[in-house]
């Protein structure tokens, strides 16, 4: 239950923080969002965008280590766990997406334009997306979780590549780029302690949401299972 209320807590300060706060004529000096020339308040988008891309990576990086689990011990509740992962992947890694074509819109006046960064992410999605294609199309459990769990391994292989590597080695528009003449930290905070404060723990809250969503949906799918079974039981009992 506290860790519950510190959840609440830490999204109703990022909130209240990221997008009340800028609203007020004279903001105190503890809260004040700074002033990006170029971008003014569309920065506030950083704090949605970038925790979303975060998730990303761990989501897939958890289906990954459950996938592994599940073919070292052959439990249907660890593929449920990478099952549930997966799709948590896939939401956050629409939501950057997303989040990321509305930066490129205002940043680089239009929505999508083939940068490194949004072809990498639109690659990871068609991967992934098979993924779920794989496991539809697989009536028995066993045989679908065995073959979810190899191609969820070698999946994440190149998500590294396509998330670390790939946009950082060719030029394109997204910070951090090969041309880019600042490459470093895709984000630098060091210009305001405020915004650095707001960020990390926008980082921390979406994070403790995700491991609640998880849970809640690993363990959806395993009652749900479990219900199918019994009820299958009692039909052909």
């Amino acid at each position: 239950m506290i860790w519950k209320i510190l959840l609440f807590l830490l999204l109703a300060f990022v909130s209240i923080a990221g997008i009340a706060f800028p609203i007020v004529e004279k903001p105190s000096v503890w809260y004040e969002f700074p002033f990006i020339p170029g971008l003014e308040e569309n920065a506030k988008i950083i704090f949605f965008h970038v925790p979303t891309a975060w998730l990303t990576v761990i989501a897939f990086l958890l289906s990954t280590i459950f996938s592994f689990r599940y073919l070292k011990n052959k439990n249907l509740d660890d593929d449920a766990k990478a099952y549930s992962a997966a799709q948590l992947g896939m939401v956050f890694c629409i939501l950057a997406t997303v989040t990321g074509a509305v930066w490129a819109k205002f940043a680089w006046g239009q929505f999508w334009s083939w940068d490194p960064r949004q072809t990498s992410i639109f690659a990871i999605l068609l991967i992934y997306g098979a993924l779920f294609a794989l496991r539809s199309s697989i009536e028995s459990e066993d045989k679908r979780a065995t073959l979810s769990a190899v191609y969820s391994m070698i999946a994440f292989v190149t998500v590294p590549f396509f998330i670390f590597i790939m946009p950082r080695i060719m030029k394109g528009l997204h910070p951090g780029s090969a041309d880019d003449a600042n490459s470093g930290p895709v984000v630098d905070f060091q210009m305001n302690s405020n915004m650095q404060l707001i960020f990390f723990l926008s980082l921390i809250g979406f994070t403790i949401l995700f491991f609640w969503m998880w849970r809640v949906g690993y363990r959806s799918i395993i009652i749900k299972d479990k219900l199918n079974k019994q009820l299958t039981d009692s039909l052909t009992g």
